[in-house]
């Protein structure tokens, strides 16, 4: 059941919208520098290693507040159990990698309820973002893998965008197991996102034709009526000039 739009709840996720985000492209950089500079010092990746955690920390966070300000806190709870989940999962095993696929799945819920988020911006950025980080953890998995063929930035985008759109040219492959979980998991979330861009197209097509068409009846309808209209009005002239009100114009 969805909360009134006066809810404590719904203003709390208004006004948290904006900062989870920030905090998202924060979780961005930390997860990126320790893989692309692997000579990055202790220091930096201590840094790093504490953003990562206190953005994850802060959404958590944000789902606590949020459950203590539904009106009914167990109907929130079964609607937003991937919420749950996600924060639950690194507090199992704190392996890095589970910390961005939980910041992840909580970032993507925030923005599916962010009412100035249009379907084609939510789209795009969950592309961008499972590019960016597909790559970023399949190379930190890969690059030190004996016999394996992902070993830079450069292998690990191309190898990302080639399994998302499910082409797999094989030139480069996950030799893992985990890496070939990342592998699954990138090519079933790149089909469910083209099927979301092909139905989105397609709707845009099938509406604008909707939209010709119905602009096509209404000119129709005009026509049909003022061609009603100058029949009757003929018919008209006609009958009063039988009785003899109007005379007939000589030529």
């Amino acid at each position: 059941m969805k909360q009134r739009s006066g809810s404590a709840q719904t203003r709390w996720e208004q006004h948290t919208q904006r900062p989870l985000f920030g905090l998202a492209a924060v979780f961005a950089v930390a997860y990126a520098v320790p893989i692309v500079r692997p000579d990055a010092s202790a220091e930096v990746r201590w840094w790093c290693d504490a953003a990562e955690w206190g953005v994850w920390g802060a959404f958590a966070l944000d789902y606590v507040i949020r459950l203590l300000l539904a009106e009914r806190r167990w109907e929130f709870v079964r609607s937003r159990w991937l919420d749950l989940a996600a924060v639950v999962l690194p507090m199992i095993q704190p392996l890095r990698l589970l910390r961005l696929v939980a910041t992840l799945l909580l970032v993507g819920q925030r923005a599916r309820m962010a009412s100035q988020i249009r379907l084609t911006t939510y789209v795009g950025g969950s592309v961008i973002g499972l590019l960016m980080f597909g790559s970023l953890a399949v190379l930190s998995v890969e690059r030190d893998a004996p016999g394996g063929n992902i070993n830079t930035l450069d292998d690990a985008v191309w190898w990302s965008f080639t399994t998302m759109t499910t082409v797999g040219y094989g030139d480069h492959a996950p030799t893992t197991g985990l890496g070939r979980v990342l592998a699954v998991g990138l090519m079933l979330s790149g089909i469910a996102l083209l099927g979301v861009v092909t139905a989105n197209i397609a709707a845009w097509f099938i509406a604008r034709f909707e939209k010709d068409d119905a602009e096509e009846r209404r000119q129709t309808a005009a026509i049909t009526a003022l061609a009603e209209e100058v029949r009757l009005l003929r018919a008209e002239v006609a009958s009063l000039r039988a009785s003899g009100a109007v005379p007939e114009q000589r030529r």
